[in-house]
Order: C-alpha cells, then structure tokens, then sequence
C-alpha cells in the first residue's frame, strides 16, 4: 500500500536493477541483447531481403557463366579431336616423305591377310597402286611378315602385282622379316627376288580347312541335335552333325584344286630358280637359308640392304595404308551387325 502521509515527489528512487515494489533478479545481459538484435532486425528487414536477392541473382550469373564456359570448352575439345582425327587420316594413308626424289617404295604386308585385316588386299592393292604410280619410285619394296592368311585375299594381290609390274615396268622385291609362309609366300613369288634373313620361316605351300566334331560327345551327354536344311549337304561343316564320306570327298576335292592352284603360282613366280623336291609342296617350312637353297627365295638382305644395293636409291618412303581411326569406329559400329555371319565362315579353306 501507498503511505498516505510521504508525498510521491519525496519517495525513495528504486535501486537499479531492481523494481519498486521487490527486490528482483538482476537483468541478464544477453536477454537484453538478444532484444535489442530483434529489433535492429526488424528494423533492417529491407534491407536483408535485399541482399538476399543479390546474393541469388549473382549465384545465377555465376552459374550462367560456368555453364556458358563448359559449352565452350567441350565444343573446342570436340573441333581439337576431328582436327587430329582428320591429321591422322592424312598422315596414316600417304607416303610420310616427299615422294618426287628417286625413292625406294615400301609397302608393308604385316599379320594376317584376310578382309578387313591390315593386310587386306583392299588396303594392299590401294599402296601398291600408289608406289607404281609415283615417278619418284625407283622400285617397289614388298616387306613381309606375315603367317599366312586368305588363298583369296593374296591371289588378287598377286594377280594386280603383275598387272602393275608389266604396266609401270618396276622392279618388286619381296623382303622377307621373320615369316613368309603359305599366302604371305604366295603374294611373294609375284616380286622379282626374294630376300630373306638367314632365320626366317619360308614356305608352309599347302591349304587346310579346320574345325571340331562333338558328336560323340554329344551322344555321350544325351544331347539331340536339331538342324533343319533345305538340301542335302547345307549343314555339312557344322561341327554338331556327323560328316559323311560323300562330304569330306566333296572339301578334299575343293582343297586340291586351291592346292593346285597356289603350286601353279609358284612354279609361275620362281621358274627355273625352283629346285623342286617331293616336299617342296608338302606344307613344310623352311629357314631362310634353306629356302635359298631349295630356290625359294634368291638371296639374304634387309630392306636397307636392297635399297642401297639393289635399288640404288637408299631413300626410303612406306606407302603403306593402315585402317586409320575414323575406319575402325565405322566398322566397329557399322559392321558389328555383320559378326555373327563372319564367325559362321571360319571354317573355310585357310592358307597357313
């Protein structure tokens, strides 16, 4: 209660920190400035929002710009890989050297010669069109490596070889690496001499047709075969299926005939230099030195050794086509579809 007889004016001031009436807590001074940061907060409301919205419409331009970067730089990576792609085209499909001065002309015939391989008669007869043609070429430079390949795939090499050497009237040495043996040999006997290392593998003239039987296997396990063919010997090479008499008299006969063949070419090539033995066209190989003396090959020499001795023009330029990158995406996603039909044809005649 108020004291009637002590005026207002007259009453004691209350301490600080605590109210007239009680004697209170003290006033915590976080609370209180906790209070006061509420209402600059709400005071400055405006100017927070707009901040805000700086901050936004910058991290969008920033965003923009990165984006905008990362367009640009991917659109450069892709012109800087058709500009390589198309350099490597050109570097990998023309001779590497000025091709005007007198030159000996190489063309390499490396792995096995089949469609499609690097030693393709596509790929083959495209180089050897391009050295022929060239007037700085003083000769043409078969350098072989090769263990065979395609009967078909070398007799269009050397049928052109001869077209090309009766046409441009140039001399083609075959230069022999570690192997040249049946196809490989048979796109040889086309140049004028062969050149050999004293350890190269020589010869293997024969044919040979390959493959697997399970038929007993499969009787053994309880499988039953079923093919269906319309006509009688369509399914002849299929290794499930038995193979009658009439059929392997039927592919012996059509391997003598490509063995025949690749004997003619041989003889064609060598002429009178052939010492012929009954096992020159057995299928044997030979050492290169034994290939000398047995006349199927003439002598030893590298192809620096032709070129600076034979030749005369120590020079060398290759014009040998390789399957460039562009090629090889194509057929790896243009000719996929084609696999399975490939495989089915593994079993025909093979020159090795």
């Amino acid at each position: 209660m108020t004291d009637p007889l002590i005026p207002e004016q007259d009453k004691p001031a209350a301490e600080p920190g605590f109210t007239s009436n009680q004697a209170a807590a003290p006033v915590d001074p976080a609370q209180g400035a906790s209070k006061k940061g509420a209402k600059e907060g709400l005071a400055d409301a405006p100017g927070w929002e707009r901040a805000t919205l700086e901050k936004l419409v910058f991290a969008s331009l920033t965003e923009q710009r990165l984006s905008r970067r990362w367009r640009n730089f991917v659109r450069l990576a892709w012109l800087a890989f058709f500009v390589i792609l198309a350099w490597v085209v050109i570097s990998q499909n023309g001779p590497s050297k000025d091709a005007s001065t007198p030159h000996t002309a190489v063309v390499e015939i490396k792995g096995e010669i089949a469609s499609g391989a690097d030693a393709s008669a596509e790929l083959i007869v495209s180089a050897l069109r391009g050295a022929f043609e060239d007037e700085g070429a003083q000769a043409v430079v078969l350098l072989i490596n090769s263990p065979g390949g395609s009967p078909v795939q070398a007799g269009i090499i050397n049928d052109e070889i001869k077209r090309l050497k009766a046409k441009h009237k140039k001399p083609v040495y075959a230069v022999v690496e570690e192997s040249c043996a049946s196809a490989a040999y048979y796109i040889a006997v086309a140049a004028d001499k062969i050149f050999v290392d004293k350890a190269s593998i020589v010869g293997s003239i024969g044919v040979l047709m390959d493959g697997f039987g399970f038929t007993g296997l499969m009787d053994k396990l309880g499988v039953e075969r079923r093919l269906m063919t319309a006509g009688e010997n369509k399914g002849f090479l299929d290794p499930f299926s038995p193979q009658t008499e009439k059929q392997r008299a039927f592919a012996q006969t059509m391997l003598d005939q490509i063995h025949k063949q690749f004997i003619d070419v041989v003889k064609s090539g060598r002429g009178a230099r052939l010492k012929e033995t009954p096992e020159t066209f057995s299928g044997l190989f030979w050492s290169g030195q034994q290939a000398i003396e047995l006349g199927l090959a003439d002598q030893l020499g590298s192809l620096d050794f032709v070129a600076r001795e034979i030749v005369k023009a120590e020079e060398i330029i290759d014009y040998t086509r390789r399957e460039n990158v562009a090629e090889r995406l194509v057929k790896r996603f243009g000719a996929s579809i084609g696999e399975g039909s490939v495989r089915t044809l593994k079993s025909l005649p093979t020159v090795r």
